[in-house]
C-alpha cells in the first residue's frame, strides 16, 4: 500500500509517527510545506521539513512541541548579546541542520536533494520531499495597530510579531510559476490513499496546493477512485496548536472542524473529526458531501497517533 501525506509541521509529525506503525515507512511519501521557509543569518531554514524530520527520527522535543529534544540555545544567547537578530528560536543542535542544508544548496543541490541527504543521515525510511524546489513564500497581509497594513512573511507575522496583528489576506507568492518537487506528481498518481495531516489549512496545506499542478494531481486521483482523507486540526472550535483561528477567518472560513474541511473544496472524499465535534458530522456529510469518521484525535503519544492514522486509512479505503 502506497500512501501520500500532505504535511505541515508539528501536527503532521505527530500523525506520521502513528502512520509508520500502520504502513511500511518506505511506502509513505510525506509532501511537506515549505511556504514558511526563510533565510536568517545566511542559513536556509525549513521549519516544517525540520519538524517532520525530527518527529520521524525520534529527535523531536515532545514537551515543547517544536525543535529537538535536549536542545540548548547558547549560540542564540550570544547572538542576542551581540545585538544580532534573535527573534527566531534557533537551537544549537537545530543549527547543524540549517548549516548542512545551506552548504548543500550552496554546492548546487536542490532542496529535494538536500532533504534526501538529511533524512538518510537521520535514518528516516519515509520519503520526505518538499512541495517544490522553488520558493513559494506564504505572505500575510496584516494590519498592525500602528499602521495601515502590509504583506509580511509568515514567520515575521507569527514569530517576530507574535501573531498580534489582524490578518486581512494570505497569498502564496510564486505558486503558479513553481514546479512540484521531483517525484511529487508520481507519488500522488501512484497512491492508494492520500491523507491530509492535521495541519493548519491556511499556513501549511494550502501552500502545497498552491504549487502549480499539485491540486490537479489530487483532483485526478480523487476522480480515479483514490481516497483523499483529511484529519481536522481544529477541535471544539479551536486549534490544538498554532494560529489557525487567526488565519482561517481571513480566507472566509469558520474556525471549526467543518470550516477546516471546507478549505479543500473538490479534493476530499472523507474527513476525520474529534469526538467532541461529532455533532458536525451530518453537516459535513450534507453540505460538503464527505464521509465522516469520529475518534479521539488528540495525539498525546504514538499510540494515539496510530489510532488516528488507522481511522483515516479506513475512511480512505471506503
Amino acid at each position: 500500500m502506497n500512501v501520500v501525506a500532505l504535511s505541515g509541521g508539528v501536527g503532521a509529525g505527530k500523525f506520521l509517527r502513528g502512520l509508520v506503525r500502520v504502513v511500511e515507512p518506505r511506502h509513505i511519501t510525506a509532501i511537506v510545506n515549505t511556504g514558511d521557509d526563510m533565510t536568517l543569518h545566511g542559513l536556509h531554514i525549513s521549519p516544517d521539513l525540520d519538524s517532520v524530520m525530527y518527529w520521524l527520527s525520534g529527535l523531536a522535543d515532545r514537551d515543547r512541541g517544536w525543535g529537538r529534544a535536549g536542545e540548548s540555545f547558547r549560540a542564540l544567547d550570544e547572538v542576542r548579546r551581540l545585538e544580532g537578530p534573535s527573534w527566531f528560536g534557533l537551537g544549537d543542535l537545530d543549527l547543524a541542520t540549517h548549516l548542512v542544508r545551506t552548504h548543500l544548496l550552496s554546492e548546487g543541490k536542490t532542496l529535494s536533494e538536500a532533504t534526501a541527504q538529511l533524512t538518510d543521515a537521520l535514518g528516516i525510511s519515509v520519503r520526505v520531499v518538499p512541495m517544490s524546489d522553488d520558493p513559494v513564500p506564504t505572505m500575510v497581509h496584516a494590519v498592525a495597530d500602528e499602521g495601515e497594513g502590509m504583506y509580511m512573511h509568515f514567520q515575521v507575522y507569527w514569530v517576530q510579531r507574535g501573531a498580534r496583528d489582524q490578518v486581512k489576506a494570505v497569498r502564496y507568492e510564486g505558486g503558479e510559476e513553481a514546479a512540484p518537487a521531483p517525484g511529487v506528481g508520481e507519488a500522488l498518481a501512484g497512491a492508494d490513499a492520500i491523507l491530509i495531516c492535521p495541519s493548519n489549512p491556511v499556513a501549511s496545506i494550502r501552500p502545497i496546493l498552491a504549487v502549480s499542478g499539485i491540486r490537479d494531481h489530487l483532483e485526478t486521483a480523487r476522480r480515479g477512485g483514490t481516497g483523499v482523507v483529511g484529519v481536522s486540526p481544529i477541535i471544539g472550535g479551536a486549534p490544538l496548536r498554532g494560529m489557525a483561528d487567526r488565519l482561517v477567518p481571513a480566507v472566509g472560513l469558520e474556525v471549526s472542524a467543518f470550516g477546516a474541511a471546507a478549505a479543500y473544496p473538490g479534493l476530499l472524499t472523507g474527513w476525520v473529526v474529534d469526538e467532541r465535534d461529532g455533532d458536525m458530522a451530518p453537516r459535513i456529510r450534507d453540505e460538503l458531501g464527505l464521509r465522516v469518521a469520529t475518534t479521539d484525535s488528540v495525539m498525546a503519544d504514538d499510540d494515539d497517533a496510530e489510532r488516528v492514522a488507522r481511522v483515516a486509512l479506513e475512511l480512505a479505503a471506503g
